[in-house]
């Protein structure tokens, strides 16, 4: 094990926790090793246990470390290893945090009730055929009516995840070349790792995908392109309608991948305050879109709306039939209701502007001390930083916990980290003071 003491290059808590984190991502120091005790370092360094104290502080609220009293402090392993590789990154620490803007979830404040959604339902789900269409028929004319475009087939399925899970088991093959965002986000990394696919990394800009970008990689003959279209994970940037028709055009110009499967993950619907986008517009029958209602409606509902081509729904579908057969239901009720009701329809457009004044007050904010964004969407924004870790544990030892930016990066990681700006309710200007600092730590 290397020696921490001379690893410190400054006698701070910050300079501490900097040296620590290096360490720890070097492999210099292993997940379960031991570290010196508090004084011991102190009196090593010359400075006061408090100082080292309050180093581990920072490195115990960003997950590097974890205290077992009187047994020391220890590199933390991983306590969540039935997640896949990239999702653990995303997985949050257990360790409690002043303010958390790591998770990539919404605010559970701005969530509809649904208590209010399951009383008036509860006597209306039928539940007792295994025959019965997998989407119950209200429900698909809403979606079909509230579609960017006009798709051949809708059907329902456990998130979005799900959706883009039995999306690629259709469409993606072993050795597969498929295009996915840089910077992205990492479960779809995973899942194309998993089917044995080759990542095509495509650089974005502020309007999302770059039509130049994408043209370059189609010369090695995807057979699939992965595209957020709106409120991206993690920058936060959607599609422009122009934005989504060069794409399109881009496709059909292709003389290597002109038949190429769009795979849509629009995840965060009806919260995103940009207009509803998609390349299905221009090109229908090469595209599945998918509506996730999860950050809207509620993580726990696990409904996401997936429509396209019929052929590739209907195999879709079938291929679901030999699993779990079909979303609930009962939940399907539930959440036509909730897209339905008026007080649950004014709660949704009440947390879509929230979100929309938390970008723009963040944003601002940032701006004024020289920190100047794109503009983001949704609950997600991406900060460019100096030193990925050393941001990390900055912002740690001042309570505030982010994600990141390696696991989201197909290509050159680091140098940013994702902020969940939905979740910024208060204090913007100490929030903002904070992440630029850091930004330049």
């Amino acid at each position: 094990m290397k020696s921490i003491s001379l690893a410190v290059e400054e006698v701070t808590p910050h300079g501490i926790a900097a040296a620590v984190a290096r360490l720890i991502t070097s492999g210099d120091l292993a997940p379960g090793d031991r570290l010196p005790t508090v004084r011991q370092l102190a009196a090593e360094l010359g400075v006061s246990p408090a100082t080292v104290s309050h180093a581990w502080q920072a490195l115990s609220g960003v997950g590097l470390i974890v205290s077992r009293g009187r047994s020391g402090s220890f590199v933390m392993e991983n306590p969540r290893k039935w997640l896949p590789p990239r999702y653990q990154g995303l997985a949050g620490q257990l360790e409690a945090t002043r303010l958390d803007l790591s998770t990539g979830t919404p605010d559970p404040e701005l969530l509809p009730a649904l208590g209010p959604a399951f009383s008036r339902v509860s006597g209306r789900a039928g539940t007792a055929s295994y025959l019965d269409q997998p989407v119950i028929p209200e429900l698909e004319e809403l979606l079909r009516r509230s579609w960017p475009y006009r798709p051949d087939a809708v059907t329902v399925v456990d998130g979005a995840l799900d959706a883009l899970s039995r999306a690629m088991e259709i469409v993606v093959r072993f050795g597969d070349r498929v295009v996915v965002e840089d910077p992205g986000f990492p479960p779809i990394f995973d899942l194309l790792e998993h089917f044995g696919a080759v990542r095509i990394p495509v650089g974005l800009d502020e309007h999302g995908m770059r039509p130049d970008l994408l043209e370059e990689a189609l010369t090695l003959r995807p057979t699939a392109i992965v595209l957020q279209p709106r409120a991206q994970n993690p920058t936060g940037r959607s599609l422009t309608v122009e934005r989504s028709r060069e794409l399109a055009q881009v496709i059909l110009r292709s003389r290597h991948a002109s038949d190429a499967i769009v795979l849509e993950d629009d995840h965060s619907g009806a919260i995103s305050a940009m207009p509803d986008v998609s390349l299905g517009t221009w090109i229908p029958g090469q595209v599945l879109h998918i509506r996730s209602f999860s950050k809207s409606h509620g993580p726990d509902l696990r409904i996401a709306a997936l429509g396209g081509p019929a052929e590739l729904v209907d195999r879709l579908v079938a291929r679901r039939i030999l699993g779990p057969g079909w979303t609930s239901r009962m939940l399907q009720v539930m959440l036509h209701d909730l897209l339905t009701d008026p007080a649950s329809v004014s709660h949704i457009a009440e947390a879509r502007r929230a979100y929309r004044s938390r970008q723009h007050g963040l944003s601002e904010a940032l701006a004024w001390r020289g920190v100047v964004l794109p503009p983001a969407d949704g609950i997600n924004t991406w900060l460019p930083v100096a030193d990925e870790r050393a941001a990390i544990v900055q912002l740690a030892a001042a309570g505030i916990r982010v994600a990141a930016g390696t696991p989201f990066q197909a290509s050159s990681p680091g140098g940013f980290v994702r902020v969940t700006v939905g979740q910024v309710k208060d204090d913007v200007d100490e929030v903002a003071e904070n992440l630029a600092a850091a930004s330049r730590a």
